[in-house]
């Protein structure tokens, strides 16, 4: 795969995942999250295992003008981005909503939404006038239904959705393709960050389940990238064998 590929939350997870598969099947991979240190441990792994050509942006998504700035300051054979994958994206707390926290809900709408159509509106008109790209957003099967403690990140995923659809429906006289990844149970730094950094409590709630990994869905990703140009995978959801919906899962 000749192409330039940016990917945001590329430090763990899923991102990180994404910058694998892409970078073993020969992308320019562009990481961007906003811990420098893990970036640049990532980048020198691409190196090694795959001698993959990329580059590190450190800087926070929900800062607008961070953003342009890096993105101004790529340099030219990195600036016509083919692939955007919007992976940022986090949950604090599972509070119910007339007892949650303001301050936790602007950083989860910030990220979660806000920033995700920030990127959108950098990168997008560039796939445009040249006639080619694809957007990946990284949705959640949270944002088909809303469950207990999980009302302002379900909202969310629900927005991510609809922003997918919207900006498919104004692409659809262009070749740019768009793709909303819905994973379920996905066993990551996710849950750590919810439950406020309490690891014992966030690993109870992948027991008894094969879960998902974020190299599963980067394979997602990529089989949605790599389909012919004709082609426009819009949606997928995506979940372990053992869960059915957001809130049924069979566990050993």
């Amino acid at each position: 795969m000749n192409k330039t590929v940016l990917i945001t939350g590329a430090s763990s997870g899923i991102g990180a995942g994404c910058a694998r598969k892409f970078a073993s099947q020969g992308a320019h991979v562009i990481l961007n999250a906003r811990s420098t240190d893990k970036l640049e441990s990532l980048a020198g792994e691409l190196k090694s295992e795959y001698n993959a050509d990329c580059i590190v942006v450190p800087f926070d998504v929900c800062d607008r003008k961070a953003a342009a700035d890096a993105l101004e300051a790529l340099p030219a054979e990195w600036k016509s981005i083919d692939i955007l994958i919007n992976n940022a994206g986090l949950a604090v707390g599972v509070d119910k909503e007339h007892e949650g926290n303001i301050d936790e809900w602007d950083i989860v709408i910030d990220t979660n939404i806000k920033a995700l159509l920030s990127m959108t509106r950098l990168i997008v008109p560039g796939m445009v006038e040249r006639g080619c790209g694809h957007i990946i957003n990284i949705g959640s099967i949270a944002g088909d239904a809303a469950y207990p403690g999980g009302s302002v990140y379900c909202a969310t995923k629900a927005a991510v959705k609809a922003l997918s659809d919207g900006l498919r429906i104004d692409l659809v006289d262009t070749p740019v393709r768009v793709t909303n990844i819905k994973p379920g149970l996905v066993e990551t730094n996710f849950s750590v960050v919810r439950f406020r950094g309490d690891k014992e409590r966030a690993d109870n709630v992948y027991k008894g389940i094969k879960a998902l990994t974020g190299d599963d869905i980067a394979e997602v990703a990529y089989f949605a990238a790599s389909a012919p140009e004709h082609m426009q995978v819009a949606e997928i959801l995506v979940m372990p064998t053992n869960q059915a919906t957001g809130t049924i899962v069979s566990r050993k």
